[in-house]
């Protein structure tokens, strides 16, 4: 059977968002002592135990909340004055939301998706590149991503993508990043960058209103220019900018949730 902190581990590592429960002290007679520990999924549902009946019930009902709220809490129950359990005891318990791994979607295996990637997976990002070109993915350097060989469009329309996915296009061809551009600003996210000059993006903007493909909306939305600005040059100062963005875009949800 697994333990809580295989549990754990497989949560960061998939979507579904969950909340750690710890008791971290108790006093008198409780259910359960300091230590044990309970994970409940955004479902309800749980793995462990912190002692059952009320006082469980009651955790359950703060940890779902906190979950969506992101941020850890304590609490304390006075099991009998509180929650009408007989043993009389009383216990602390931290509660800590268990958020997954934000999906960082790369279109284009190139000198800036690999390096973003190298960047990136030490920032709590779960990467997928995408990229058809033949071999591309032998190169050395790919071991610990998710690698999509296939053509573009067809690996959108295979991919999973949620609020908790980021998207960067950075292929070799301005037709490709248009054009996967206008597909996935389509599709639920948390972010979406284009790489390009002021006048790509300016002209790729124009055409996406002109032929009525995105919206003035949805366009604002996309980071275009991709990355925070600053001088960047080389591959891994414009890898740097934009994972810079995409934790400024991260941090900033998760303080307005």
């Amino acid at each position: 059977m697994q333990n809580i902190f295989a549990k754990t581990d497989e949560i960061i590592r998939s979507a579904k968002p969950a909340a750690l429960c710890v008791v971290i002290s108790t006093e008198g007679s409780t259910p359960r002592k300091a230590g044990s520990k309970m994970l409940v999924y955004s479902d309800g549902s749980v793995f462990g135990s912190v002692g059952g009946g009320s006082v469980e019930k009651q955790v359950v009902e703060f940890a779902l909340k906190l979950i969506g709220a992101g941020k850890p809490e304590k609490f304390v129950f006075n099991l009998e004055d509180d929650l009408g359990m007989h043993c009389g005891g009383c216990m602390e318990v931290y509660i800590e939301p268990v958020n997954p791994l934000q999906k960082l979607f790369i279109f284009g295996a190139g000198h800036i998706g690999r390096a973003l990637a190298h960047y990136a997976k030490d920032f709590g990002f779960s990467i997928t590149f995408f990229d058809p070109r033949e071999k591309i993915f032998e190169m050395p350097g790919f071991e610990d991503f998710i690698c999509v060989n296939k053509e573009y469009f067809e690996a959108i329309g295979e991919a999973s993508f949620d609020q908790n996915t980021y998207i960067v296009i950075v292929t070799p061809k301005h037709s490709f990043d248009e054009e996967i551009l206008a597909r996935v600003a389509l599709k639920e996210h948390a972010y979406v960058g284009m790489l390009g000059s002021s006048r790509k993006v300016a002209m790729a903007r124009q055409r996406f209103l002109d032929e009525q493909i995105l919206t003035e909306e949805q366009l604002n939305a996309i980071d275009m220019p991709v990355g925070i600005k600053f001088r960047a040059e080389t591959p891994d100062e414009i890898a740097i900018s934009i994972l810079a963005k995409l934790i400024d875009v991260r941090n900033t949800i998760l303080e307005q949730k």
